[in-house]
């Protein structure tokens, strides 16, 4: 707490496919409820950052939610329904918590009760339970129905943390954004996740996205790793052309070269 404001961020650290990340949020929020909310998160006032939850401020309810995160009790219905809230900033937060969730190690879940998203997020790798598909459909919602492209970046970026748990339904939805959304931070997010998830139907939008703006042929030649395919070889060396060095240098590391 600095000059009587809080200063919060959706800081995404690293997740478990350690690549993409949508951009800090960071915002300067002032008054007493946001303060109350963060300071709730830390002291483990778990009454108090439910009510703030329902606040009519946008600012305190993501604080809120980032609160109830961090006490490991983000019910999955709190959390489902904060990515359809009326305020971009509280959408994408939640997003982002999502992608925390699936990120989790499962060592750190084991002390969770049942309602946190993190403990019903982590350690399935054979499908999703009823808990984490309620989530994945709420991610899809917001990827493919959002008119905020933060929020759809936010979404793309948790799915690709989602890995393994995505089914067919989001990886043609993450292809779609990789191929169309205008916004280029949302065309990297969903490449990125595309590698991230591995599927190999997937290949050819990760090969298109090659002829994208520089950073997002970066994500698109790191996302290539994720696939075994005699196309990804020949996809790299055309990249050891690329006129941005990270490309080609990225191209370099994935084959070998030194």
């Amino acid at each position: 707490m600095v000059g009587g404001s809080v200063d919060w961020e959706v800081d995404m650290g690293k997740g478990g496919s350690g690549d993409h990340q949508p951009a800090m949020v960071r915002s300067l929020l002032l008054g007493a409820p946001v303060r109350e909310a963060v300071v709730a998160g830390h002291t483990g006032d778990l009454e108090t950052a439910a009510r703030l939850v329902r606040d009519q401020d946008p600012a305190v309810r993501a604080a809120a939610l980032g609160a109830l995160s961090r006490m490991g009790a983000l019910e999955t219905d709190t959390l489902t329904r904060a990515m359809t809230d009326p305020d971009p900033a509280v959408r994408r937060r939640a997003c982002a918590l999502a992608g925390r969730a699936f990120a989790t190690p499962e060592a750190d879940a084991t002390d969770h009760t049942d309602s946190t998203v993190a403990t019903d997020h982590t350690g399935h790798t054979d499908g999703a339970d009823a808990t984490v598909a309620e989530v994945l459909d709420a991610l899809l919602g917001a990827l493919v129905s959002d008119a905020d492209p933060s929020v759809v970046e936010s979404a793309a970026w948790s799915l690709g943390e989602a890995g393994s748990n995505c089914g067919p339904r989001v990886v043609e939805a993450l292809e779609l954004v990789t191929r169309a959304h205008v916004d280029p931070l949302c065309r990297e997010a969903a490449v990125a996740a595309l590698g991230a998830i591995g599927d190999r139907v997937a290949l050819e939008s990760v090969l298109g996205a090659l002829e994208d703006k520089p950073a997002i042929r970066r994500r698109a030649t790191i996302a290539l790793a994720a696939f075994d395919d005699p196309r990804v070889d020949v996809a790299l060396r055309r990249c050891l052309q690329d006129r941005d060095w990270q490309v080609r240098q990225a191209a370099e590391d994935l084959l070998g070269r030194s």
